[in-house]
């Protein structure tokens, strides 16, 4: 794989939406958050499709260095479209994590389809790999120590990339 599309809610949050008198509130994993940084950081692309936008996903998403992110998007494999040309990708090269049905045009697209261990049933059925951890519960993290753990083993250093 060489880059990881990833949705918000459910995947990224527990998938519950919080209103308070003036913004929408949300609850990140720092587990998960230091998994999307591990990649980065080793020139692994990581993009963000969501069909919902707010001030809290985007100032997670600044937070981590993420600049390559489409929120409120109803089209998501057009949302698609747009990230792999950026990254110069083919769909068969990315992996993507989704949680419910919206998602499923995104994970049938790619070449490695992951759903957090609490989604939608229909979702579930239709993935290559189902983590261990909830959405907003270090799912991506578990993804990215693999992802990374799998790259180093290839490389041949014997280095344990692992955290």
């Amino acid at each position: 794989m060489r880059g990881l599309i990833l949705d918000v809610d459910g995947v990224l949050t527990d998938g519950r939406l919080y209103f308070g008198p003036s913004d929408e509130l949300k609850s990140f994993h720092v587990r998960d958050g230091h998994g999307i940084a591990l990649l980065l950081r080793s020139g692994f692309p990581v993009g963000i499709i969501s069909g919902r936008s707010g001030a809290a996903t985007e100032r997670r998403l600044s937070d981590l260095g993420i600049r390559d992110f489409i929120l409120g998007v109803r089209d998501k494999s057009s949302a698609m479209d747009s990230l792999l040309s950026r990254w110069n990708l083919q769909p068969g090269e990315v992996a993507a994590m989704g949680d419910d049905v919206t998602d499923l045009i995104l994970l049938g697209r790619s070449g490695l389809s992951i759903a957090p261990a609490d989604s939608h049933p229909a979702v579930k059925r239709r993935v290559d790999w189902i983590t261990r951890a909830p959405g907003g519960g270090g799912a991506v993290r578990e993804f990215s120590d693999a992802l990374l753990f799998a790259q180093k083993r290839g490389s041949g250093s014997g280095e344990d990339h692992r955290c």
